[in-house]
Parts: C-alpha cells; structure tokens; sequence
C-alpha cells in the first residue's frame, strides 16, 4: 500500500487579545468570548490566509493554508496586566508546515473578525491571516486602513466591509502529527478485498472458506472504522467542552470578584459610634 500523506495539528496557540488594534476600533473582551463560544465549522469555518489575500487557484501562493478547527478563550498575564485572550487550533496544509518546521520562517497571525455575523449580533472569527512580514499587518498599516477606509489596500481583501484585521502578532506553532484511523480502516478493509478476491480465484475449493473469512474480517474492519469514527467525535466533544469550562471558569471569578464588593444587606448596620452612650461616667 502506497504511504499515506501525514496530517498535523497545531497545539492551542494565541492569535489576540482584548484591547488589541484592528484597522477600526479595538478588540473587545466580549469579542473574545463570543468568538469562542460561537465558533462552529459546520456553519462556517475559518480558513488560513496568506495576508487575509484569497485565492481560488491550487496553486497561487495565496491559496488556504489550513482551517482553524477550534477556538477557546481564556485569562492571560501580559505585561502585569489580566487581559481575555483568545487562542486557536488548526490544521495546516504542507506548506504552512514546511514554512515553520523546514524553512525556520517566523510566523506572524492576523485575525479576521466580524462583529455582528449572520443577524446574531456576535463577533465570529471569519479567517486567519499569516505573514512573515509583519509590517504588512503592522499598526501603521491599520492607522492608515482606518483613517483612509477608501484608499485602505486592504479593503478589496475583506469578504465584507465591516470586517476588522487585528495587528499582526508573532506566534510559535507547534505541530503534531495525528493519524486518521478511519483512512487506515478504508485502506485495509480495501486490502482484505483484494486478497479475498484473489483467493477464489485461485483455489476453488477453498473459496468459500477463504471468502467466509475474508468477509468476517472486512467485518470486523467495518465495526473497528465506526469505533474509531465515534472516537474522533468523543475527542472533537471533549475539547468543545474544555473550552467551555474555561469560559465558565472565568465568568465565575467574575462574579466572585463583584460579589466580594457587594453590600450584605440582609445585616443590620452598626450603629455610628459618637463617643458617648445614654450615661456619662463620672470620675469622682
């Protein structure tokens, strides 16, 4: 069997934080949740582009460079300061990898988002934007987009006009390399087939014995596909709901932290103290 290509996924990596600039106003903290929380590539999933440019031909050097296949939110310490960041996971294509692990580029990201997507009035992350120079995406870049939206050279970049590009940060991708279970499956039970084949073909009085067992274990081939289908699923679950314990985390420190300069007024105040109560004492 011919060697199967290799897939890869990047560990969980920031790509911005709240209060960072974009080409029209500044990243908000609500963005960042609401960006976690509503991302779903059933409904629309955000793809990997060489400066936000896109392009249809295979073999443009603006084509897609992988899919960002999760997003989580979280608290994080920058310069002494507690600011919501919002981190990705993706998936690259060969290129991005070899950019990274084989050419040694320094990658730098880009966010895309759309404050309100698709009539719900919350921000979605529309794509992700990498670049090894960083001036592309710089802040004088983005001063000059937002102050001249008309001459701005990324306006014919944008899938909408209200779309916002955050300043480009430098990132370090760690990929690691994942195996597709359910193509291994494909490839054996397609394997088992053509031994079955060939076997009635050459001795007919073993044929129905050789092909009794030859399609117990396509079989079982099948039902080990559909376990490893469900597992991929139990996994794509399980961080869906890390991310959202992690949302839920830090909503309840929220409240921790406002419930602890909150008034009890279940408690009856203490009386002023004035001094002196309804008898003076004399010393005599």
């Amino acid at each position: 069997m011919a060697d199967k290509p290799k897939k890869y996924r990047s560990k969980f990596f920031r790509v911005a934080v709240e209060g960072a600039t974009t080409d029209g106003r500044r990243i908000e903290r609500s963005w960042i949740d609401q960006m976690a929380d509503s991302y779903d590539r059933t409904k629309y999933g955000a793809r990997i582009w060489m400066e936000h440019i896109r392009s249809a031909l295979p073999d443009s050097p603006f084509r897609a460079y992988g899919d960002v296949i999760a997003l989580k939110a979280q608290d994080t310490e920058i310069d002494g300061e507690t600011r919501r960041a919002l981190y990705a996971q993706i998936e690259p294509t060969d290129d991005l990898v070899n950019m990274v692990t084989k050419l040694k580029q320094k990658i730098f990201t880009s966010i895309e988002v759309r404050e309100k997507f698709a009539g719900t009035g919350k921000a979605y992350l529309m794509g992700l934007g990498v670049t090894d120079t960083p001036a592309s995406l710089g802040s004088e870049m983005l001063t000059f987009a937002a102050q001249n939206p008309e001459a701005s050279p990324l306006k014919t970049r944008k899938q909408h006009p209200d779309d916002l590009y955050s300043e480009c940060t430098e990132v370090e991708l760690e990929f690691e390399e994942i195996t597709d279970p359910a193509g291994l499956f494909t490839s054996l039970k397609s394997a088992i087939g053509e031994l079955v084949s060939k076997g009635k073909a050459k001795d007919r009085k073993d044929a129905v014995h050789f092909g009794d067992l030859g399609e117990a274990l396509q079989g079982l081939v099948t039902l080990a596909q559909q376990q490893a289908e469900h597992s991929l699923k139990v996994d794509e679950i399980i961080a869906a709901l890390e991310a959202q314990l992690s949302r839920y985390s830090a909503s309840l420190d929220d409240l921790k932290a406002q419930l602890g300069n909150t008034q009890d007024h279940s408690q009856k105040p203490r009386p002023a103290v004035t001094g002196a109560g309804k008898h003076t004492v004399t010393d005599c």
